[in-house]
């Protein structure tokens, strides 16, 4: 079972229901172990979820509402009319296992090449030498 609610929550879970549509619908056959089932599904997938219910009779929606919060450890957040606001936290994920590091091969180094101080000047200028490129006219 979970915790209650505190009103703030409560509060903040019915904004938030708001602008959902409702995810599943309860028939004229009831409560079923399918439309259980299919509840818990959307809780896992949702947290927050809002349930159809089409019976006329208020007091067999609120022990829809009971039942379901009760068999599936969720709260309840809403009953407004037709519609049921349920809520369920889901458990914190499991810390996964760390993944080893992929280390780089080691290469074997070449020798490092000895310049003469003439061969890297003469590199250096024509690494630094503008191109001048001729100037398009039309």
């Amino acid at each position: 079972m979970t915790t209650p609610l505190t009103p703030l929550q409560r509060k903040s879970l019915k904004a938030r229901a708001h602008r959902l549509a409702p995810i599943v619908l309860i028939g004229d056959k009831g409560l079923t172990d399918a439309v259980m089932k299919e509840i818990d599904v959307s809780l896992k997938a949702h947290q927050l979820i809002k349930v159809r219910i089409a019976s006329d009779d208020r007091g067999q929606r609120e022990v829809f509402l009971g039942s379901i919060c009760e068999v599936l450890a969720a709260a309840a957040v809403q009953h407004i009319g037709k519609i049921l606001v349920v809520y369920r936290e889901n458990p914190p994920p499991l810390p996964s296992p760390p993944v080893p590091e992929r280390r780089k091969p080691v290469r074997a180094h070449k020798p490092a090449q000895t310049r003469s101080p003439r061969r890297i000047s003469a590199a250096r200028s024509a690494a630094t030498k503008r191109v001048s490129r001729p100037t398009r006219t039309r």
